[in-house]
């Protein structure tokens, strides 16, 4: 079929049709970039930002747009805005049996290093969530070790090393002849 016979059909001049097939054609530099950087920006949300918060954070790299470009450019993208489900906490359902409460809430201690405490905790470090084990002397009241894991499973016995490993960092500073062995610290227990 000729295309003077369906650019009437359609109501269209045939120059506006040769101009639409010759823009086609052409590969726009600027666009591709502009993709490519509404893209970088949306993996750097997490798959968070939506067409507004894109354009803002592209205005402040100094890459001026408008707020339909970029939703355009998201949907020739396949990218869609979904934010974050909440964070599923780990919560201790019961005590473990298995690490007695030596200290029975006992916590003035005489001596230094006669009694030490733990304790686990989690901490937002802008990516993801780190797992912080920290000891410490209840005499002196100062941390005696700590150490940082990027993830652990409550009730699994990788907590349990993290906290010892956390001991064995400052296994120099303990008094000559004194010895830390075993997962015991996880819970308040007698040096």
């Amino acid at each position: 079929m000729p295309v003077s016979m369906v650019c009437d059909a359609f109501n269209v001049s045939r120059s506006s049709y040769y101009d639409y097939r010759q823009r086609r054609q052409n590969i726009d530099a600027n666009r591709l970039s502009l993709r490519a950087m509404v893209r970088r920006v949306f993996t750097q949300s997490r798959d968070s930002a939506g067409s507004h918060t894109i354009k803002v954070l592209l205005n402040q790299v100094g890459i001026s747009n408008g707020r339909f470009k970029v939703r355009r450019l998201m949907r020739e993208l396949g990218l869609a805005s979904r934010q974050p489900g909440p964070y599923a906490y780990w919560t201790a359902t019961v005590e473990k049996p298995d690490f007695p409460n030596l200290l029975a809430r006992e916590f003035t201690v005489s001596r230094p290093d006669r009694a030490w405490c733990g304790d686990i905790t989690y901490i937002w470090t802008g990516q993801q969530w780190s797992y912080l084990a920290v000891v410490m002397d209840l005499y002196a009241r100062r941390v005696v070790g700590w150490s940082s894991r990027r993830w652990i499973m409550p009730g699994h016995r990788a907590a349990n090393r993290t906290v010892s490993c956390s001991t064995r960092i400052r296994v120099a500073s303990m008094p000559a002849g004194r010895s830390f062995s075993g997962y015991g610290i996880i819970a308040c227990s007698k040096a």
